[in-house]
């Protein structure tokens, strides 16, 4: 009887033990692409690209932000956010994005590295474009000068990359550029556009909002929307 007792009370122990031991791994801090719903689905010698798309009632885990990063919002939502090693957990809000298009910038090169968790608390699923700079440091690349040119709107300039809000309504079109350093486009509204490009014939495209477009260094174009709903997109040239 008492090894029967004594297996008993083991298997119990075991069996407490476990959810602590599960919990301990489970809130260990990962990289921020290998945090759950950051999902990486494109990667070249520049950045890593993640799509962010986190479900009402979900949470990121602990992730570490390791690196200058930048995201671009697509559908906001009410999250709550907790630094690792703390307590405090931030009252609801929008997780710091705001309404869709708005480009956030991470230095973690000025700042430092961050570990927290995101937990989405509202009714709609979070979601966004993010993606992580490989190189520590700016590549020396001269990133081009859209200003004054139709439909470009600066929103960011800074050590690492230079960018660009670009909206436009049916039948409206940009004026012509020529990108001088590589980079990425990312699709917040999609629709139906058309980029005009020197002794070329126009190339259609028909995007989504979250798509994106990996961009070379000399490319000239212009582009315009040739469907029926708005087009907005953000263009990242990398320093």
């Amino acid at each position: 009887m008492r090894h029967v007792v004594s297996a008993s009370l083991f298997v119990l122990a075991c069996a407490l033990a476990q959810p602590g031991a599960a919990q301990k791994v489970e809130d260990k801090p990962v990289p921020m692409d290998k945090a759950p719903f950051h999902i990486p689905v494109f990667s070249n010698d520049y950045l890593i690209l993640l799509n962010v798309n986190i479900p009402p009632g979900r949470n990121t885990g602990y992730h570490i932000h390791y690196a200058d990063s930048v995201s671009v919002n697509l559908t906001p939502a009410s999250q709550t956010n907790q630094n690792y090693g703390s307590v405090e957990v931030s009252a609801p809000g929008t997780g710091g994005d705001g309404e869709p298009g708005r480009a956030t910038f991470t230095d973690v090169t000025k700042d430092g590295p961050r570990t927290h968790k995101a937990t989405n608390v509202g009714p709609t699923p979070f979601h966004n474009i993010s993606f992580i700079l490989k190189n520590r440091a700016p590549a020396g690349t001269t990133v081009s000068d859209r200003s004054g040119v139709k439909g470009y709107t600066q929103i960011m300039d800074n050590a690492r990359l230079r960018a660009w809000r670009v909206a436009l309504k049916p039948g409206e079109a940009t004026g012509q550029i020529t990108q001088t350093a590589p980079g990425l486009r990312v699709y917040v509204h999609g629709g139906v556009l058309a980029e005009m490009i020197p002794g070329s014939a126009d190339r259609g495209m028909a995007p989504y909002e979250g798509d994106f477009i990996w961009q070379d260094a000399g490319q000239t174009r212009a582009v315009k929307n040739t469907g029926t709903t708005l087009i907005e997109f953000v263009e990242f040239e990398l320093k």
